[in-house]
Parts: structure tokens; C-alpha cells; sequence
């Protein structure tokens, strides 16, 4: 084997470790979707064969380029800004979006859906980080789609839970009462409007800076790339 096919084979063991080092860390029930965003497809096969099944990807592009290369049976979420006129092309493939930050996008996605007669899960995004680049619903937005007349219409769409993005920051406690305020949104969101469904489950907040924060304010869902793919 030359040095180059030695330190390839060398880097997917160490992503895979990284993988089973993360899993130990994270309590029973919380699921974890590895961030496989620029990654090629090798490494997430790698992944795969050590029993990671959720990927997260935040290019439609990227995601629609490489789920038919890889088996089957991966979950694909789709964890990026999502524009209007690219979701025809995610929602055949797609298990989880989790980035719906507008009724105008909700209702393309049911749209889209219903052409394809698939039910599409959903989380609602919310804007919780004090950067303004960050998208999101604020509470008044959200009270205002899920109590239209029109929201009980779109059949296509399957509401499983909220998303957030904490503030990019070393200030652990701000994150924290970030992510404590996304808990309290979920669960007047889960008492007022959705009590009733038991797929409307998930918070989905955590990334590879502040995952151990979520977990402790209650995130089920946790989006971590840079701390599994890191060579070392």
C-alpha cells in the first residue's frame, strides 16, 4: 500500500473512533446527526459501516448528489437555509427538514410534497442567537401560521418539533439561556398546538461547540460535523 492509501485508510479511522467517542457521550434518546456537510462519499461510508444511519447536510446540491451513491436505508436531514425554489428537489429524499423558518416555506413544501403524494417531516427553525445572520421564527410568527386557517390544510406536511442555532460564543451561560428559551418555545408549542401528536417530539439544538449545553437544557437531536470529521 503506498503512504497516500495508508493515511487515507488512517483518517476513517480516526472519524470513525471520533464517531464512537461522541456516541458514548450522549445519553439514551438523544439522536445524533452527523454534519456530513463537504464530506465525500467515502467517509460517510465509512460512518455508515460503523452504524451512524443520520446525516445532515446543508446544500440541497450537495444532498441530492450524493444520497442515490450510498445505501438506502440513511436518514437525510436537511439542516440549511432552505430557499423556496429548491425544495422540488428534496423532498422525494429528504427525512427531516430542519430549517422551516416560513409559512410561505412551509406551504412549498407541502406543495412539492403533495405532488409526490409523500408526507415530509418538519421542524420549525427559530431565531434564538443574537447574530442577525442567523434565520429563524420568533414566537408571534409562529402563533400567527399554526393558528391560520390555512395551516390545517397542508396534509403534506408533518410538524415534528422545533431548531435552533445558539450564538456563536465562548459565553457558555448566554447559550444556555438561548437554548433554555427554545425549550419553553417547544413546549407551549407542544401544549397549545400540538398535544395531541405524538410526532411533535423533537428539539433539535446542539453542534460541536455547545452540544453538552443542549443536552443538559433538553435538546433530543444533536447536529455535530467538525468534532467527528476532525482528523485527529
Amino acid at each position: 500500500m503506498t503512504n497516500f492509501v495508508l493515511h487515507k485508510a488512517w483518517k476513517l479511522m480516526i472519524i470513525q473512533m471520533n464517531l464512537q467517542n461522541l456516541i458514548h457521550e450522549i445519553p439514551t434518546g438523544v439522536k445524533l446527526v452527523a454534519v456530513s456537510k463537504t464530506q465525500p462519499v467515502q467517509t460517510i461510508r465509512a460512518l455508515y459501516d460503523s452504524g451512524q444511519r443520520m446525516f445532515g447536510e446543508n446544500k440541497v446540491q450537495e444532498l441530492v448528489a450524493k444520497q442515490p451513491q450510498l445505501p438506502g436505508d440513511i436518514e437525510w436531514h436537511f439542516i440549511g437555509h432552505l430557499q423556496r425554489n429548491k425544495v422540488k428537489f428534496i423532498a422525494p429524499v429528504t427525512s427531516l427538514i430542519h430549517s422551516i423558518d416560513s409559512f410561505k416555506l412551509l406551504k412549498d413544501v407541502n406543495k412539492e410534497a403533495e405532488k409526490i403524494c409523500r408526507k415530509v417531516n418538519c421542524l420549525l427553525q427559530f431565531h434564538i442567537a443574537s447574530e442577525e445572520t442567523k434565520f429563524g421564527l420568533d414566537w408571534e410568527e409562529a402563533v400567527s401560521m399554526l393558528a391560520s386557517p390555512e395551516y390545517p390544510e397542508l396534509k403534506f406536511v408533518n410538524i415534528c418539533g422545533v431548531m435552533g442555532m445558539a450564538t456563536f460564543t465562548e459565553n457558555q451561560e448566554r447559550v444556555r439561556q438561548e437554548f433554555s428559551h427554545l425549550h419553553t418555545v417547544f413546549q407551549r408549542l407542544k401544549e397549545t398546538y400540538f398535544k395531541e401528536s405524538p410526532d411533535f417530539k423533537e428539539l433539535s439544538m446542539g453542534m460541536t461547540n455547545d452540544y453538552l449545553v443542549a443536552i443538559e437544557e433538553g435538546s433530543t437531536m444533536l447536529r455535530i460535523g467538525s468534532m467527528i470529521f476532525r482528523p485527529g
